[in-house]
Parts: structure tokens; C-alpha cells; sequence
């Protein structure tokens, strides 16, 4: 996504919208691409995973809270309550989640008790809550666009009004069992597993028949679709871990005491 950004010169809609015009120029949008690969380089080899991850998940909340919320609220000429509106923001907020939700997932590699380290603390367990938001969100706009939908199931699949109506269903479904922890880690890999087929038959033969239409929006839905994925495996894998923790009994306070 960083890469296509490059490529295009400006930011992707996902990442900021129209608005402030002042930011929509060559210089940030390869400041902000560079923001997005280094930390993204250190997460894939595996080094400073937690502070990299931290790092996205702080950037990608600043701007859905710095540039689309404002953007949708007083600036969108249309009603800021039309659910459709948000859908990019909520893609952002997703991406923030899922950055927290694997610095979640990696060990505190120092004990500095900073406000910064403090604060991270705290909006880290949210990073499951942001991306559940999302699930729902993409659910219900099932729902509300149903003829739109419709289109992006593969022609070779019958049955796209039902498909429609399913996915909704599974995916207000999932959001609403990873906010709530409901079978979280079972839901959590079945999540990944649906977006992950869906990144495969849907969005993969949309990126390749239409590479560069809308700037290329449906590359860019290409990854969003494994990023989601991911996330999803990154909730599962946190979920383990909050079982493998052990419960105090009465006997280890006792002795702690």
C-alpha cells in the first residue's frame, strides 16, 4: 500500500481523505509511504516488533482521528450518519487495531513507565475492539447495499443474493463475538480463514482484470483483504495467550503474600 502510494504521488484514500488539501502533495505522501515501510521492514524480519507495531498503530489512529473523523463530520459534503461515509475510516481504524493487537502479542522489550509506554498499555487491549468495529461495519453495509454487493461475488458462484446476505450475517457475527470474547480464539481463526478465501477468489481475479482502475483501488483492497486476515490471526494467537496465562489460586496469593 505504501508502495502504490509511492507510485501514485498522494496519499490512498484509506490513509487520509481529500481533505486538508495542504497534506495532498508529492513530498508527504512519500514522507508518509516511508512511515509505513520501515517500521513494516522491522515487523517482517522480526526485529523491534512491539515498538514498530506501536508506532503504526499510534500513526494510523492520529490520522483516522486527526483527518477522516473531522473530514466525515464538517467537511463531506453528504450526511456524516450515511454508513457508507465512513467506510474508509473504518478501514484505518482496523489498521490501527491490528498494529496494537501485535504489539499486544510481543514482549515488552524494555520497563520504561514513560506517559507515552503508560498510555500504550492501556489503547493496546483496544486494538481487538477497533477492528471488531470494523467486522460489524463491513456486516451491516451488506445489508444496506445489497445490490452492490451482489457484484463482487465471482460470476462462476451462484446464488450472489445469498452470498451477500451470508457474509453480512458472518461478519456482523464475528465483529460482534471478538468485541465481546465469545469463543474468541475459535471465531478469531474462523474470521481469518473467511477473509482469507475471500482475498483469494474475490479480491485477487478484481486486482488482476482491473490493476489501475480508480488508482488502483482494487490492488489496494488486495492487501487490505490479507491485512485483515492477519489481523484476525493476530486476535487468535492473543486469545491463546490470555488463556495460557494461569489463575491465581488461593494457595500462590497466600504464598505471594
Amino acid at each position: 500500500m505504501a508502495i502504490l502510494q509511492i507510485i501514485y504521488a498522494d496519499f490512498r484514500p484509506v490513509f487520509l481523505p481529500e481533505w486538508p488539501a495542504w497534506l495532498h502533495l508529492p513530498i508527504w505522501a512519500y514522507i508518509f509511504a516511508a512511515l509505513l515501510i520501515f517500521p513494516s521492514i522491522l515487523i517482517i524480519i522480526g526485529k523491534e516488533v512491539r515498538a514498530a507495531s506501536l508506532f503504526l498503530g499510534w500513526l494510523f489512529l492520529l490520522f483516522f482521528l486527526l483527518g477522516h473523523v473531522p473530514y466525515n463530520l464538517f467537511v463531506f459534503p453528504h450526511s456524516a450518519w450515511h454508513v457508507g461515509v465512513w467506510v474508509n475510516a473504518l478501514k484505518e481504524l482496523a489498521l490501527s487495531g491490528g498494529a496494537f493487537v501485535m504489539a499486544g502479542n510481543s514482549a515488552a522489550t524494555n520497563n520504561s513507565k514513560s506517559i507515552f509506554s503508560n498510555l500504550s498499555e492501556k489503547i493496546t487491549p483496544l486494538g481487538r475492539i477497533f477492528f471488531a468495529i470494523t467486522m460489524f461495519e463491513f456486516g451491516y453495509s451488506h445489508f444496506l447495499y445489497v445490490d452492490f454487493v451482489a457484484t463482487l461475488v465471482p460470476s462462476w458462484i451462484p446464488g450472489s443474493l445469498f452470498w451477500t446476505y451470508a457474509g453480512g450475517i458472518l461478519l456482523i457475527g464475528s465483529g460482534l463475538c471478538i468485541m465481546f470474547k465469545i469463543k474468541l480464539k475459535l471465531v478469531a481463526l474462523l474470521t481469518a480463514l473467511m477473509l482469507f478465501i475471500w482475498f483469494l477468489i474475490l479480491h485477487i481475479p478484481r486486482g488482476i482484470t482491473n490493476p489501475l482502475g480508480g488508482n488502483s483501488n482494487e490492488v489496494t483492497s488486495v492487501f487490505q483483504a490479507l491485512a485483515f486476515s492477519g489481523i484476525a490471526l493476530g486476535i487468535a494467537i492473543s486469545a491463546e495467550a490470555i488463556k495460557a496465562k494461569p489463575t491465581p489460586t488461593i494457595a500462590t496469593l497466600q504464598t505471594s503474600i
